[in-house]
């Protein structure tokens, strides 16, 4: 068990078959549809993510399309209450899921991630070609957000530059990042973004660009980019 650690990313789209075409093509992805319309992607023989069609209720609310980071816990209903009481907002809390428990909380900023408890999600990898490698935050106000992250997952937050903090586990293994960036640069969101290993970032990128996806912004730490319908996720050279 990887606890308070990232082990699974999904996808909320608004046509699966447009987004299972792009990400084919950008990922080299096939795709296993394990039931009411939740589709596994697979990169080779590794279960690489899920992606699934934005409900239409929240399509007509204009909710955009994004990517989703999960990560595990030991025990989900104290992990929800931890959230309360640091100002989480607990937008969906499902005990009873083919996959085990399953908590959909927004920090203090509005960012969005799942907790998970349970033992078949694990796609998170050190270095594989189009998998999962990295989970970040974006946020406009890291005060906003730092006392709750090492509230409820016992993390410790680091300052490594003018706006970037690393993440480290209670084991002292530096496991994800916080970026604090205007919303010039990242939008008006706050949100927990996907890094995938990719082999070389300007073909990936071009490859992005054919396919009706756009360049977003790259720094020194990152490249971003979004899919054909502006759901936004990372790059990195693996």
């Amino acid at each position: 068990m990887k606890e308070n650690h990232f082990v699974y990313a999904d996808l909320s789209t608004y046509d699966l078959n447009t987004s299972k075409k792009f990400y084919s093509s950008v990922f080299n992805w096939t795709y296993y549809n394990s039931g009411e319309d939740y589709w596994i992607a697979f990169s080779k023989n590794k279960e690489a993510t899920g992606l699934y069609e934005t409900p239409k209720k929240f399509q007509e609310m204009k909710m955009p399309p994004f990517w989703m980071s999960y990560i595990q816990v030991n025990d989900i209903e104290e992990t929800v209450a931890k959230a309360k009481t640091l100002g989480g907002i607990i937008e969906l809390v499902d005990l009873e899921s083919s996959i085990g428990k399953i908590a959909l909380i927004r920090d203090p900023s509005g960012a969005g991630f799942t907790i998970y408890e349970g033992d078949q999600l694990n796609v998170r990898t050190e270095s594989t070609l189009n998998t999962m490698v990295w989970n970040e935050l974006f946020v406009s106000d890291i005060e906003k957000v730092k006392a709750f992250y090492e509230g409820i997952f016992q993390w410790e937050i680091h300052k490594v530059g003018d706006t970037r903090y690393f993440i480290a586990n209670t084991k002292g293994e530096e496991i994800s990042a916080i970026n604090q960036v205007s919303n010039e640069v990242k939008g008006k969101y706050e949100y927990w973004s996907v890094y995938f290993g990719v082999k070389d970032l300007e073909s990936t990128k071009k490859n992005v660009l054919s396919n009706g996806g756009t360049f977003v912004y790259e720094d020194e730490y990152s490249t971003v980019l979004a899919d054909s319908f502006g759901a936004f996720f990372h790059i990195s050279e693996v």
